[in-house]
């Protein structure tokens, strides 16, 4: 009979596939030789690694669950393990990627015509192109419905005006996948970002995600041409959908932000002494330990139970609010545990935790807040709406 081991202690990993384990291996040595030195300074001085980019599109990981146009058409379970090993090393970069995978690559690939896919996708998947995601106002956040950014026709052209705000990537981005009211609808406009009107406005003052370049988005008087709307979508499908698939690679990532606090805590309690012997003997402090180790892995059953669901073809977006809304809560539960065992240490960036803590406010937040998963979910068992 096997020992279980303590940072794997349902043993996860023999539920995952040989591709799966690879591909989750591959992203956790990246991480620790990449990124983990120097996640800190970089969150200190608020700077987004853009030389880790190429990196990222050569290891296939931008767009890697789509298929076609150089991506690498992996499993989404595959994909939200890869998310999971980048949050590992912070929420920025796993942001990132999610931002340019599924939610401006995805709607091209989705809902773009074959010009736009021949013309963004190759180029994204490879990390030559960065995309970025408009849909968030600076007075519109949960309700998206009621936006504010509209675009007109003249002639054969559109005419967007407008503005986004907390749109990640916005300050690197070639392309932009902008949302916008017209007399139509609600339609997604494929905006290169040097196209004049265009402005992004880097966010400045942060306290969390400090190593995401962060945006707010003007557009004045932006002329396109007609072939800028994706033609495969109208109304709130289309940026609802997106949504939806970057929602799902948080409850993935979320947990990879958890596991690096929850395994931070058990090697300071390991070697921490206080009153002649270390920290991890007193029960006290075993209680916390045995608290995340519980919650983490029931968290991972969750995702990798999800992750079969969505390569079945058979998740619900309902069932990816639930493991949203459950596994950021239990992620963020879990950092400020695992400070608590740092006490002072915590808050330290020569630890991972309090920024882990940080970041996990923002994605508590982002693409939906609990409230709003909360009310998904009501809705889901009552049958009743309760947004309005």
């Amino acid at each position: 009979m096997t020992k279980p081991d303590p940072r794997d202690l349902l043993g996860i990993r023999d539920l995952l596939n040989e591709e799966e384990r690879e591909i989750a291996d591959t992203v956790r040595t990246f991480v620790r030789k990449e990124v983990a030195d120097h996640a800190g300074q970089w969150f200190e001085d608020a700077t987004f690694p853009k030389h880790l980019v190429g990196q990222l599109g050569e290891m296939g990981l931008l767009g890697m669950h789509l298929t076609g146009y150089g991506c690498a058409g992996t499993s989404a379970t595959a994909y939200g393990l890869a998310c999971l090993e980048l949050e590992a090393g912070d929420s920025g970069l796993r942001s990132f990627v999610s931002v340019q995978g599924s939610l401006a690559m995805f709607p091209i690939w989705k809902y773009g015509s074959d010009e736009q896919k021949d013309r963004w996708l190759p180029s994204m998947a490879r990390g030559e192109a960065i995309g970025c995601f408009g849909l968030t106002e600076p007075d519109r956040g949960s309700d998206p419905g009621d936006m504010r950014t509209f675009a007109k026709r003249d002639g054969g052209d559109w005419i967007l005006n407008g503005s986004k705000m907390w749109i990640t990537n916005g300050t690197l981005a070639d392309v932009a996948v902008v949302w916008a009211r017209t007399d139509e609808g609600v339609r997604g406009f494929v905006v290169p970002t040097d196209t004049p009107g265009f402005t992004a406005r880097e966010i400045k003052h942060k306290l969390s995600l400090r190593m995401s370049a962060t945006a707010e988005l003007s557009f004045d008087d932006l002329r396109l041409p007609g072939d800028a709307v994706l033609p495969g979508v109208t109304g709130l499908k289309g940026p609802l959908s997106c949504l939806s698939e970057a929602r799902f690679g948080i409850l993935f990532g979320a947990l990879g932000a958890a596991r690096t606090c929850y395994e931070s805590a058990l090697d300071y309690a390991s070697t921490r002494e206080q009153f002649g012997r270390p920290i991890g003997g007193f029960q006290l402090t075993q209680q916390k330990l045995v608290g995340m180790a519980m919650e983490l892995n029931k968290g991972m059953l969750l995702a990798v139970h999800l992750g079969r669901r969505k390569d079945a073809g058979d998740l619900p977006p309902e069932l990816v609010s639930f493991g949203k809304l459950n596994n950021v809560r239990t992620a963020i539960d879990i950092a400020r545990t695992a400070r608590t065992i740092l006490a002072a240490n915590g808050i330290s960036l020569e630890y991972p935790v309090l920024r882990h803590a940080n970041n996990l406010e923002s994605v508590l937040t982002y693409e939906g807040t609990e409230e709003i998963h909360t009310l998904v979910l009501g809705q889901l068992l009552t049958g009743q709406s309760a947004y309005r």
